[in-house]
């Protein structure tokens, strides 16, 4: 009988088998040698963050002692502005207190002393003993010097990029500096305290984290203050970094990957030789897998990163534009309303208006490109009108100190489109410069027409440094209202790209001549929407609408002011017989407030307000007279006797009296600080 041998097992099913196994192994081995990756990576991290941590506490001691010194020698310098001599001493005794200050200096502006010179610095240093004496000079300029012109203008400590120091600590150092103010509080020196880079290199044994790896300390330009992070090109490193916010200075750990990954590479290039040249393609595939899908996960996060940067962004950019509208409630003669629109999350449009001393200052503009960049721009444009305003009242200087700043530093050659503009609230009188602008429309209510103001070819700000702005004058008139835009409302596009355009803008504008700022730019907007009909936006959209209003006066208490209420009831165009018992009585009680409002003042304000409503008697003129003074009700006088002599009758009482002849109704009331005073006139 013969017996039936079994069948031996096939090469492929064993190959296929070691295949198998194979791949588990190397499997098994990637996920250790990432895991492994992994898990140094984080140690490494880890001491790294600890280190700097440690390393930035040192810092925040010394960088606090120094300025807490140089705040302390800006005081001593204050006590003693008036015995220049005795300042030698402070800027000694610091140094004497201090082992870790270099040099200390107190630098005065230019001729404080008169027989001192246009020089006047005394310092102290460790050269290498405690050494003061007096080294400004034609050689040693200070004046021109960064620490003190930025010691000048900062109303707190400011550290200095790091510079050699030839005359003072005569070493590499930085600055200190802290503005010593005179009695009316204007700075008239700087307090200097100089830090040795050198001390600052203890700091290395918490940065130096492994042997070969690299450290620094820079400052915000760059500039390296510890130690030289040079890198190899092609090389991969592991980089940490902290920012120590009294000083804006970086502290960096860069760690060589090859130095941090060394022995676990030792392994896996063993384990790799030893692996099936066969599995080489697919180990392959496994890696570039990975770092794609880790390249992804980087990708996603940096994209997540940047939208909520933009987003802070936004926010921060919408909070440098007024909101509150009506933005004046003391200002019933003044009307606002302004909205920006950008094209992306954030834009390069502004606007920004604020009241000083009766004046209007305003502007609208628009920074070429769009963005991130734009957005910066804008920030700064906005600032700039906010701190030269502040000490002008002239447009076209203002838009030739904002140019000169802003061509300065125009790496980027970006430029702005400007309209400056400063309204006389009690005049009307318009002074204003625009810098290649789009030219603001008039609108005026009771005629309901629309034009343009005439405009000079100023060239935007940031273009040509130097350029000098020409400023115009115009006479608004009460009931006008100014209208100021930017190109993306008349370069509005639909999806047939036809533009928005000046003349439908005019049109629309004609339609709404007599409704209130903010209806005038919700219907401009509602009008462009309507024209795009969804298309998507190309540029960003900002509108400002400014109205000099009829229906109030605000008027100084000074009695030369009266005048102007005829002025202004004129303009109400009132009925004829009418005219003179309306300014009689109005007068009668403007001049009582300014004559008994404000005792021993002349700061105050009346104001006056005009409104018409219906009742069941029929329409009636209300004015309304308040003022901020001290309380008084002229109605609790009581009513005169006219049957009586002139000699008989009480003194006081015919001015209220002539009021209540002339006026229907009048009445008071005392709100909050304000004395109210209500005449109506029945027609």
């Amino acid at each position: 009988m013969e017996t039936k041998q079994s069948k031996p097992n096939s090469p492929r099913t064993g190959l296929w088998l070691l295949i198998v196994a194979a791949v588990a192994l190397e499997t098994i081995a990637c996920i250790q040698y990432f895991y492994s990756r992994s898990v140094i990576r984080d140690q490494a991290v880890y001491r790294a963050k600890a280190e700097l941590r440690a390393a930035e506490l040192e810092i925040n001691v010394a960088t606090a002692e120094m300025e807490a010194a140089a705040k302390m020698l800006a005081m001593m310098a204050e006590h003693n502005l008036d015995k220049p001599q005795a300042i030698y001493g402070c800027t000694q005794t610091l140094l004497e207190t201090l082992p870790n200050v270099e040099s200390a200096g107190v630098a005065f502006i230019a001729d404080y002393y008169p027989d001192q010179g246009r020089w006047y610095e005394i310092c102290s240093s460790r050269v290498p003993d405690i050494y003061t004496r007096q080294i400004g000079s034609a050689s040693h300029d200070y004046l021109q010097a960064e620490w003190f012109n930025n010691g000048l203008q900062i109303d707190s400590a400011w550290w200095s990029e790091p510079y050699m120091d030839e005359v003072g600590a005569q070493k590499m150092v930085v600055s200190c500096s802290y503005p010593i103010k005179d009695k009316q509080g204007k700075v008239v020196a700087v307090a200097c305290i100089d830090f040795s880079l050198y001390r600052l290199s203890k700091v290395s044994q918490y940065l130096q984290v492994y042997k070969g790896s690299y450290y620094s300390i820079a400052s915000p330009s760059g500039n390296d203050i510890v130690g030289r992070p040079d890198t190899i090109p092609g090389r991969k490193y592991l980089i940490l970094d902290e920012m120590i916010d009294a000083t804006g200075w970086h502290l960096t750990v860069i760690i060589p990957e090859d130095i941090l990954f060394a022995d676990l590479n030792r392994i896996g290039l063993i384990v790799t030789i030893m692996m099936l040249m066969s599995l080489a393609l697919l180990v392959y595939i496994m890696y570039r897998s990975a770092k794609n899908i880790r390249s992804l996960v980087e990708l996603h996060t940096r994209q997540q990163r940047m939208e909520g940067e933009l987003e802070i962004a936004q926010t921060i950019q919408n909070a440098m534009l007024p909101k509150v509208f009506p933005p004046f409630a003391d200002r019933p003669d003044l009307n606002i309303y302004g909205m920006v629109q950008p094209a992306k999350e954030i834009g390069g449009d502004l606007y920004d208006f604020y009241v000083r001393h009766d004046k209007l200052f305003f502007c609208v503009g628009d920074v070429s490109g769009k963005g991130v960049p734009a957005s910066l721009v804008m920030a700064t444009i906005r600032s700039l009108f906010r701190s030269t305003t502040a000490h002008s009242e002239f447009p076209d200087r203002i838009a030739t100190q904002i140019n000169n700043t802003i061509a300065e530093q125009n790496d980027q050659n970006m430029f702005v489109t400007l309209f400056v503009g400063v309204l006389n609230l009690e005049t009307g009188e318009l002074l204003y410069c625009n810098a290649g602008h789009n030219a603001p429309l008039l609108l005026d209510s009771p005629k309901f027409s629309v034009r343009d103001i005439e405009v000079l070819p100023n060239l935007p700000i940031g273009v040509l440094p130097g350029f000098e702005y020409k400023a115009q004058s115009l006479q608004l008139k009460r009931g006008e209202t100014i209208f100021l835009y930017t190109d993306g409302l008349t370069e509005a596009e639909n999806k047939e790209h036809a533009q928005y355009g000046e003349q439908q803008m005019k049109d629309t504008l004609g339609t709404t001549a007599g409704l209130r700022p903010q209806e005038i730019v919700e219907a401009m907007k509602a009008s462009v929407e309507q024209f795009v009909d969804g298309a998507p936006q190309s540029d960003d959209l900002t509108m400002l609408a400014i109205r000099y209003q009829l229906s109030a006066i605000v008027m100084r208490n000074d009695i030369q002011q009266i005048p102007t209420l005829a002025e202004w009831v004129e303009e109400l165009k009132v009925p004829d017989e009418l005219n003179m018992p309306i300014n009689l009585a109005l007068e009668e009680i403007v001049s009582n407030v300014m004559l008994y409002a404000y005792p021993g003042r002349n700061d105050g304000k009346v104001f006056v307000e005009y409104t018409e409503d219906d009742s069941a008697d029929g329409k009636r003129m209300i004015f309304t007279v308040s003022d901020t003074g001290v309380p008084f009700d002229p109605t609790k006088k009581d009513e005169v006797d006219t049957t009586l002599s002139a000699e008989e009758r009480p003194i006081g009482g015919l001015g209220i009296h002539l009021v209540r002849q002339l006026m229907d109704e009048v009445y008071y009331e005392r709100q909050g600080d304000k004395n109210i005073l209500t005449l109506v006139k029945k027609l």
